[in-house]
């Protein structure tokens, strides 16, 4: 046939084929598969489960944090006490470090307490400081505040991102191990097969 008669003749490029799908390349292993596969599962567990279980984690340690502070709010309060003794190991301390000294206050049913109170170092002696006590009139350490309560949210919902996102990569390095060794076996197989017909083209 000429090349006149040709039915590609009038075409300025070759006939188009048809490329064989991604599945169905011989050269791709049953373990690529697997590999491909599982490799989507897990982004779709961590697209969907890093924002999900941060959040959650975050806001549940939120919610309990300001129970707290709603709590401690209303048991405790803070009173003004005198300072009757130095700081304790103030001497060569810096200016807004803290230290204990005795403090004596008055509770709500009138009568004199004493304690031991963190004060300012270098505090005089008689000066009024504030001291938060319980519904008992006893000493007790400052409420917790809504800020620390957000602190905490936020620091529990990043420690729970990087736990999921350290578990995805977990996952994926030990699918690699599990995949690496099935194809080393594999390939050793084959070897055992393939070797003996390749060295004997040399012993010819």
């Amino acid at each position: 046939m000429s090349a006149q008669g040709s039915p590609y003749a009038s075409s300025p490029h070759p006939p188009h084929r048809e490329h064989p799908s991604r599945g169905a390349n011989p050269l791709r292993r049953t373990s690529d598969r697997i590999e491909s596969w599982f490799l989507r599962c897990l982004m779709l567990v961590l697209a969907l489960g890093l924002p999900t279980a941060s959040l959650g984690a975050g806001l549940t340690v939120y919610e309990s944090s300001m129970r707290t502070v709603q709590a401690q709010s209303a048991e405790r309060q803070e009173v003004t006490a005198r300072l009757t003794s130095n700081t304790e190991g103030a001497q060569g301390s810096a200016q807004d470090a803290r230290h204990r000294a005795q403090v004596n206050w008055t509770d709500t049913s009138g009568r004199e307490r004493t304690g031991s109170a963190l004060v300012k170092s270098g505090t005089p002696k008689g000066t009024t400081v504030r001291v938060w006590v319980d519904r008992d009139g006893r000493l007790s350490t400052p409420p917790m505040t809504a800020q620390n309560a957000t602190a905490t949210g936020w620091l529990v919902g990043g420690m729970t991102a990087v736990a999921v996102a350290s578990g995805f990569f977990a996952a994926r390095a030990g699918m690699r191990v599990v995949l690496d060794r099935r194809r080393c076996a594999q390939w050793d197989a084959e070897w055992d097969l393939v070797e003996p017909h390749w060295s004997a083209r040399f012993r010819q």
